[in-house]
């Protein structure tokens, strides 16, 4: 049996688990360990920090995913102040092998290995997403993470990264054209992750308390996710409907852009919070809703995969891969 570390670093929480293939390849993890981005200056200390609540020993081999590119010399984080330096790895850490990937390239090897009982039906065709073809693979957390996966007929699969979080929104009605000049007036280029992220909620929340004439205290994003979860905020509840509405669109999109044919999985933080607010909401028209491509789009299978640690899972199954253990 093989073991790690395997490590999901977002904008706002860094995952530590210990990871073990067997020899059939299931993968198993312990308990995460989740430790906030805030608190440490570093991913350095950040391992250190966890390394001393294992006992002080680790396994000489590490799984990132990482929030953002991963190519270069020195990686840098979209949503956090931290850098890695991946010539540094080994020498910093104390490791001997290890495996970088961005980290919605993780959440795409998790759905990739995932078994059909750790997905959730949103809208399209019933059943099992397509064993071979090309899926996409995207969803909110602190920003927009985007994937694509492909299936061999042999049952190999391949996994891409992308930065799709981060092309061009596109408002589709006149509630998204007031969410879209509220925040041209901060950014020159609005992309979709500005609309389609969890702090989104914030600019979705204060336009349509514009558009009511309602004058509203300030509040974060969590306040805003809690008070519309749990039906305390009626205006919290419309801003979390109107961003279902926008990830419908935006998924329908990625699909159309990639190909995604054999199916699209919805997963991040924010993905996995709104599991059962998905599929009541307008995500599954807005997915449709392509004009002359509403036939096809109607023929995707959509899932949003349940696995509580997609990234965590999946960081350590592209190490396996890449590894051959």
């Amino acid at each position: 049996m093989s073991e790690l570390v395997t490590v999901d670093i977002g904008g706002t929480n860094a995952r530590f688990a210990i990871a073990s293939q067997a020899e059939d390849g299931t993968i198993t993890m312990d308990e995460p360990v989740t430790l906030q981005t805030e608190d440490h200056a570093s991913f350095q200390t950040a391992w250190e920090d966890y390394r001393a609540r294992k006992g002080g020993s680790l396994p000489d081999a590490v799984a990132m995913a990482i929030a953002g590119p991963v190519g270069g010399e020195v990686i840098r984080f979209t949503n956090n102040p931290w850098i890695i330096r991946p010539a540094l790895v080994e020498p910093k850490l104390g490791v001997s092998r290890f495996t970088i990937v961005n980290d919605f390239e993780a959440v795409a090897h998790a759905v990739a290995r995932a078994g059909d009982d750790e997905f959730l039906h949103l809208t399209g065709p019933e059943g099992p997403l397509g064993a071979t073809g090309r899926l996409s693979v995207l969803g909110p957390g602190t920003g927009l993470g985007v994937a694509h996966l492909y299936r061999e007929a042999d049952g190999t699969y391949r996994v891409s990264a992308t930065e799709g979080g981060h092309i061009d929104f596109a408002p589709l009605d006149p509630i998204e054209d007031a969410i879209l000049a509220r925040l041209r007036k901060r950014h020159n280029r609005v992309s979709t992750e500005r609309v389609v992220a969890g702090p989104a909620i914030v600019d979705i929340y204060a336009t349509l308390a514009a558009l009511e004439g309602r004058a509203v205290k300030e509040q974060d994003d969590v306040t805003i996710w809690t008070a519309g979860m749990d039906g305390s905020d009626s205006l919290a509840a419309a801003a979390i409907d109107r961003f279902c509405l926008s990830l419908g669109s935006v998924a329908g999109d990625i699909a159309l852009a990639q190909g995604g044919f054999s199916g699209v999985v919805i997963a991040g933080g924010v993905g996995y919070r709104l599991r059962d607010h998905l599929p009541n909401s307008g995500f599954a028209e807005r997915f449709r809703a392509k004009g002359r491509f509403e036939t096809l789009m109607a023929g995707i299978p959509v899932k949003l995969i349940t696995h509580p640690q997609p990234g965590l899972f999946g960081a350590a199954a592209a190490f396996f891969q890449s590894h051959g253990d």
